[in-house]
């Protein structure tokens, strides 16, 4: 009776690590989240040229041909993760492209058939910083974040079709300039956390962001003579984390 107990006992001790082994092949260690490298951005909003603070003019030409109201601008934007740690900063690059048409006038002040447009491609190359920590750890929704960057803008004025001059200049170039933003965004995983996570797994989509942002252009060729391009805006859009 003893050795078929002694016997058992030994079969069960040689049992037990060919069983664990089994349990851990079969518990695969499953990833929370894709590897985040970067940000991709859709924005609209307003832009208002401050073409007529330039030094020298007579009269407010843009205000006078355009009026008041802003012209719709559109950007797009590419951000780089260079660190992720408290918070996250990297560099973007991005586009835009807006527009605005008048009736053109006679020189007897009647209103023309042909429209005058003016339109700008805002360029830039942003370094930013956001505080993303407590939304990444903790889920709280609110990210504010900054931007300090190099704008480029090309501009140029058609009339009828064509390039319009400006007395002995062309309608058109482009000036170079600097800008400032501060915005805050809005994480929508806390909205829907399991479609979010079904989203990092399908496509690759980190997390999702509604945001709003004001910035501070100074686009005036950094002080030198010449058409003024600046302005204080605001902008809202959709942000994607890759």
């Amino acid at each position: 009776m003893s050795r078929a107990v002694a016997l058992g006992i030994l079969a069960l001790l040689g049992a037990l690590p060919s069983q664990a082994q089994t349990v851990t092949q079969t518990s695969p260690v499953v990833p929370l989240q894709s590897p985040r490298t970067g940000d991709v951005e859709f924005k609209l909003g307003t832009f208002t040229p401050r073409i007529d603070t330039e030094e020298g003019l007579t009269g407010k030409p843009y205000a006078e041909t355009f009026g008041d109201r802003p012209m719709l601008l559109f950007e797009l934007e590419l951000q780089r993760y260079f660190y992720q740690g408290i918070g996250t900063a990297g560099l973007g690059v991005s586009a835009g492209y807006a527009e605005k048409y008048a009736s053109t006038k006679t020189d007897t002040g009647d209103t023309a058939e042909e429209k005058t447009a003016l339109k700008v491609v805002p360029l830039k190359l942003n370094g930013f910083y956001k505080f993303d920590y407590p939304a990444l750890r903790w889920h709280v929704p609110l990210v504010p974040y900054g931007k300090l960057g190099l704008i480029y803008m090309p501009w140029w004025i058609n009339k009828g079709g064509e390039t319009q001059t400006l007395g002995d200049r062309a309608g058109k170039g482009g000036r170079w300039g600097y800008g400032l933003t501060g915005g805050v965004s809005f994480l929508l995983d806390v909205l829907e956390p399991r479609l979010a996570r079904d989203f990092d797994s399908d496509i690759g989509v980190n997390h999702s962001y509604f945001f709003a942002e004001w910035t501070y252009a100074q686009v005036d060729n950094f002080g030198s003579p010449g058409i003024v391009l600046s302005s204080r805006h605001w902008m809202f859009g959709l942000a994607l984390d890759y």
